[in-house]
């Protein structure tokens, strides 16, 4: 047997293949500190392979880029308020485990293309306010902790949630990068587990793709650094949001 051989669910063409290299690509550019695009991953990836399969195949290029974040961004980390956030999140991961376990394929990319979708609203919205008003209080950390742990899990997409809490306590920016860099280094070793015992959706086969987009991952990293400086986010992330509910509607039909 070639160890190095994909299964017959991994062997995909090369369109979607360019996909997920863009996907992979786009991870290293995210966690270099280029916002919003988060969705977008998650999008191409499951655009490229199974829906749920994709969420296992993402985690590993995630935590990659969440080691090179905790130590580019370390210094800036404010643990006080990891803590008032993490035990929520890690309640809505578990509930999201048990709710996706048994999930047929077809219904999770529903659910899937659902949330993201939603996503893209709740960003679209909050990008057009002029006034962002967000409460700062235990019950609006426990409904964003639990809203971004169960998307998290179902499909890697607690980014609009967790920004919401850390904007209502209104850290500075690189406050904001170098804590948000923690909570998803911390919450997806958290779910790891859950992948591979539960939903047996990270494995060796898994693994193998992920060897072979890894590459784009550094590179990603590599031009995000430079990219943050130069690149004027706002209409970046309404091009992204726009492409994103596109490929949330190809989702549904694929």
């Amino acid at each position: 047997m070639d160890w190095f051989q994909l299964p017959a669910e991994f062997q995909i063409s090369p369109a979607l293949w360019i996909l997920a290299a863009i996907s992979a690509f786009l991870v290293g550019v995210a966690k270099a500190g280029l916002k919003g695009i988060g969705i977008l991953i998650v999008t191409l990836l499951a655009l490229a392979f199974e829906t749920k399969a994709s969420t296992g195949i993402l985690m590993p290029l995630l935590m990659a880029g969440d080691a090179f974040a905790v130590i580019y961004y370390n210094r800036h980390a404010r643990w006080k308020y990891l803590v008032r956030l993490v035990p929520w999140m890690m309640a809505g991961v578990v509930l999201g485990v048990f709710f996706g376990q048994h999930l047929p394929e077809s219904q999770f990319k529903v659910i899937m293309g659902a949330i993201i979708l939603l996503s893209v609203v709740m960003m679209f919205w909050w990008e057009r306010k002029e006034r962002h008003y967000v409460p700062d209080n235990w019950w609006f950390a426990g409904i964003m902790g639990m809203t971004a742990g169960f998307t998290t899990m179902i499909g890697n997409l607690a980014g609009p949630f967790a920004n919401l809490f850390f904007l209502a306590i209104r850290l500075p920016k690189n406050e904001f990068i170098g804590t948000t860099a923690w909570l998803f280094f911390i919450i997806n070793l958290f779910k790891l587990p859950f992948h591979i015992f539960i939903w047996k959706t990270v494995n060796t086969s898994s693994l193998l793709v992920d060897l072979r987009l890894l590459p784009f991952v550094f590179l990603g990293l590599w031009a995000g650094v430079h990219l943050v400086r130069i690149i004027r986010e706002k209409p970046f992330r309404f091009l992204i949001l726009g492409l994103t509910a596109i490929g949330a509607m190809l989702i549904f039909i694929k």
